[in-house]
C-alpha cells in the first residue's frame, strides 16, 4: 500500500505549504529594551499624516512617474533603436514635446517624492520592526522602490545642470537600467498597497488636526510648489514662457548665433579638423564615392528648413538652417533616397555620439539637410561648421555636428 506521503506531488504541494506558513509566521520581537529615540510610541505627532494623504500624494506620484518613464523610455529608443521600433520625421515638433514632458514631470515629481517621503517617515520606526519574512521582504522592497525614486530624481536634475562629477558612471545607462528597476518595484508596491488605498480613498477627509494644518492645505501647497517649478522651468521648451523660467538651467536664446551649445568644438577636438581648409566631405554609396570640398557643397541645390534643436537635458530652440538635403547627397552616389539607411559621422576623433544613424523615413524627408548656414549665416564652429546634421523630430545629440563622412547603405 502507498503512503500519500511517498507520492511526489503531494510532497512538493506539502512542502510549499511549510514555507507559506514559515513566510508568515511571526518571528520574535526584539527586546524592549532597543526601543528607543524614534522607535519609542507617540513621537511622531503630527496630524497631516494620514493613509489617506499618503494615497493621495502616492497617487499623483504614479502618475507623474509613469509619465515620465514613458517619455523617458520612448527618447532611449529613439537614440538606441532596436529592430522592430519605428520613429517618424513627422509632426516635426513631437520630440521636443515628449522630452520637454519627460523633463517637466521629472521635477514636478520632486516635491511630491518629498512629501510623499514625509508623510510614511513614521513607518521606518513602527515596533516591532520587522514582523515576519513577508514583513522584511515588503519592507525590502519599499526601500528598493524609494532608493531608485531617489536616484532618478537626483540623477535627472544633476542631468539637467549638466553637472555629472556627482555622477562616477555614465547617467543615460545608469538612469535607463534604474528607472526600470524603480517602475518594477512601484508595481510591485501597488499590487500590495492598493486594498489599502482604495479604502483610505473612499473615506471622508478630516478637518484640520489640533496643529492647525490641514490635509487639505498641504496637498494644495504641495500642487502649488509643483506648479512653480514646472512654470519656471518649462520655458527652456516653450518659447513664450521663457521670461518665467527663472529656474531653468540653459536660456533657449542664448548662445552662438541665437542658439545653445552642449559640446564645443574645443570640447570634441575638432576645432584644427574643422577649420581646415583642406576639408571635404566624403559621401560613399555601395558603388560609388563622392568627395566635396565647401565650394562643392555650396554649389548644389540649397534649402531651407525651420527645424528646433531638442536636447534630451530638457531645453529646446529653433533655428532657420540653411543646406544640402541628405537626399540629394544619396542621389549622388546613386541610391534610390527612398530605401537608404544613412550613417553619418564626425570629425570627432572619439566620442559616445561621434556618428548617427539616419533611417529611410528621415533620409526621404525634404526637410532633413546637412546644414552649411544657420540664420543665413556659416554655421558657428560650435555650431558644427563646416557642415552639421539637421533632421525632424530627432534629439540633439543624434544632430551630428562636424560631420566628415556619410556612408549610404541600401535597405532592405
Amino acid at each position: 500500500m502507498v503512503r500519500h506521503t511517498d507520492n511526489p506531488v503531494t510532497g512538493r504541494f506539502m512542502l510549499l505549504r511549510r514555507l507559506a506558513r514559515r513566510w508568515w509566521t511571526p518571528v520574535p520581537e526584539p527586546p524592549a529594551t532597543l526601543r528607543r529615540g524614534p522607535l519609542r510610541p507617540g513621537v511622531f505627532r503630527s496630524t497631516a499624516r494620514s493613509t489617506r494623504l499618503t494615497s493621495q500624494v502616492g497617487l499623483a506620484l504614479g502618475v507623474t512617474f509613469a509619465v515620465c518613464f514613458l517619455t523617458g523610455l520612448l527618447s532611449h529608443l529613439i537614440q538606441h533603436p532596436p529592430a522592430w521600433f519605428w520613429w517618424p520625421s513627422r509632426p516635426v515638433q513631437l520630440y521636443r514635446f515628449t522630452q520637454g514632458v519627460h523633463v517637466a514631470t521629472g521635477l514636478a515629481s520632486v516635491p511630491l517624492l518629498g512629501v510623499k517621503l514625509w508623510s510614511v517617515y513614521p513607518r521606518l520606526f513602527t515596533w516591532p520592526p520587522i514582523r515576519s519574512v513577508a514583513h522584511a521582504a515588503e519592507r525590502a522592497g519599499v526601500a528598493v522602490l524609494v532608493a531608485a525614486a531617489l536616484f532618478q530624481t537626483i540623477s535627472g536634475v544633476l542631468n539637467i545642470s549638466r553637472w555629472y562629477a556627482p555622477m562616477p558612471f555614465f547617467f543615460t545607462a545608469g538612469h535607463y537600467w534604474v528607472a526600470w528597476l524603480g517602475v518594477g518595484g512601484l508595481l510591485v508596491h501597488i499590487g500590495v498597497q492598493l486594498p489599502v488605498a482604495r479604502a483610505a480613498l473612499a473615506r471622508p477627509a478630516p478637518g484640520p488636526g489640533p496643529d492647525g494644518l490641514s490635509r487639505r492645505g498641504l496637498l494644495g501647497g504641495v500642487a502649488a510648489a509643483a506648479g512653480v517649478i514646472t512654470l519656471t522651468t518649462v520655458g527652456q521648451t516653450v518659447r513664450p514662457l521663457s521670461g518665467l523660467a527663472v529656474l531653468a538651467p540653459r536660456r533657449p536664446g542664448v548662445g552662438p548665433q541665437g542658439l545653445p551649445v552642449n559640446r564645443t568644438a574645443n570640447g570634441a577636438g575638432v576645432r584644427a579638423l574643422a577649420s581646415d581648409p583642406a576639408y571635404r566631405l566624403v559621401v560613399v554609396g555601395p558603388g560609388r564615392r563622392v568627395s566635396l570640398d565647401l565650394a562643392a557643397l555650396g554649389a548644389l541645390p540649397q534649402h531651407t528648413a525651420e527645424l528646433p534643436i531638442a536636447c534630451v537635458e530638457g531645453w529646446s530652440a529653433t533655428g532657420q538652417w540653411s543646406g544640402v538635403r541628405l537626399r540629394d547627397l544619396v542621389a549622388l552616389v546613386s541610391t534610390d533616397p527612398d530605401r537608404a539607411t544613412v550613417l553619418v559621422e564626425s570629425l570627432q576623433p572619439a566620442g559616445r555620439y561621434r556618428s548617427s544613424t539616419v533611417p529611410p523615413e528621415h533620409v526621404r524627408d525634404p526637410s532633413t539637410l546637412i546644414a552649411l548656414r544657420l540664420g543665413g549665416e556659416a554655421l558657428h564652429l560650435d555650431h558644427g561648421y563646416p557642415a552639421r546634421l539637421i533632421a525632424p523630430n530627432r534629439p540633439g545629440v543624434s544632430q551630428t555636428k562636424w560631420i566628415g563622412r556619410i556612408i549610404v547603405r541600401e535597405s532592405p
